[in-house]
């Protein structure tokens, strides 16, 4: 069986409200399965504009239109306007995807924090926003997370060891090519990754020749091919649950003539064999289309 799993970042208080809920609709009437990883925090989007002073920043905001997709208030939540809180205000809509019967984990609580700061952080900052997130997580949905997906695929070796000491069954917080365990410096291991292996479509469109007509057909290029442990597509609520939906309407409907089951990362992991899984180191690493550095599987 050829096995892609959707990962859902939701990264935004207006994504949570209005692309969850296409998304959640989209999915089911294709019949696929999808993880939701959620933002549980306050919607600090206008902080990220520090990032402008990053190589490749500016050029990446041209290209996929920051302000089209996010929409100008979102882009003052944290500056110019407070940020509204996520988690308290759009339980409703979490708990709705849950109901709908979508797997849910941790995206982070505050996105932009967690994405600007957590490489460089010691452990007792990373526990403490990781600890926000868990406790802001259980008190929407009445029990743990059992999976995480780090914001902006920002990590340090302080967040594997807490995914570990939570007993989580897996986690996404990599890109990479095939699922494995993260050996960590200290010469201990996290719990298994299943990286994030397909680029996203603001990392594609703009750049070659590809826009939001052909993106789609770009991604299937990529997805055309057998592999052994398939694919884990990444995909946001405030690009495909909006403005992007008809892109996405495209691959779900494309990826499924090409014979994939469209799975959650619970079922994607469920179908490997975990014991049999190599270790691999996760190191900061550039991926085309995207500014900075990101944890990376070596």
């Amino acid at each position: 069986m050829r096995l892609l799993a959707l990962k859902i970042d939701v990264d935004t208080y207006r994504g949570t409200r209005e692309g969850v809920p296409q998304l959640v609709r989209m999915l089911q009437a294709h019949r696929a399965g999808a993880t939701f990883l959620f933002s549980l925090g306050p919607d600090h989007t206008g902080r990220a504009l520090r990032r402008a002073f990053r190589p490749g920043f500016m050029k990446k905001v041209s290209r996929t239109s920051v302000l089209e997709h996010y929409g100008l208030k979102t882009l003052l939540y944290g500056t110019l306007l407070p940020g509204p809180d996520i988690g308290r205000g759009c339980a409703d809509i979490l708990r709705s995807v849950r109901d709908a019967g979508f797997e849910t984990g941790i995206h982070t609580f505050d996105h932009v924090k967690w994405q600007d700061y957590v490489a460089g952080k010691d452990a007792a900052w990373t526990q403490r926003e990781m600890a926000r997130a868990m406790q802001r997580y259980t008190e929407i949905f009445g029990r743990p997370a059992s999976t995480h997906g780090a914001a902006g695929w920002q990590m340090n070796d302080s967040a594997f060891e807490q995914e570990r000491l939570w007993g989580m069954t897996y986690c996404s917080d990599s890109r990479g090519t095939h699922p494995f365990i993260p050996l960590l410096a200290n010469g201990q291991t996290g719990c298994p990754q299943l990286p994030t292996t397909l680029p996203t479509l603001d990392e594609l469109i703009g750049a070659d020749g590809v826009d939001t007509n052909n993106v789609a057909d770009a991604v299937l290029a990529m997805t055309q091919a057998e592999t052994p442990t398939g694919h884990v597509y990444t995909l946001h609520a405030e690009l495909e649950g909006m403005k992007l939906a008809p892109v996405f309407e495209h691959l779900l409907a494309g990826w499924q003539r090409q014979g994939y089951t469209l799975v959650s990362m619970a079922d994607y992991f469920a179908a490997l064999d975990a014991a049999a899984l190599p270790r691999a180191r996760v190191m900061p690493g550039e991926i085309a289309g995207r500014s900075g550095t990101l944890a990376v599987q070596l």
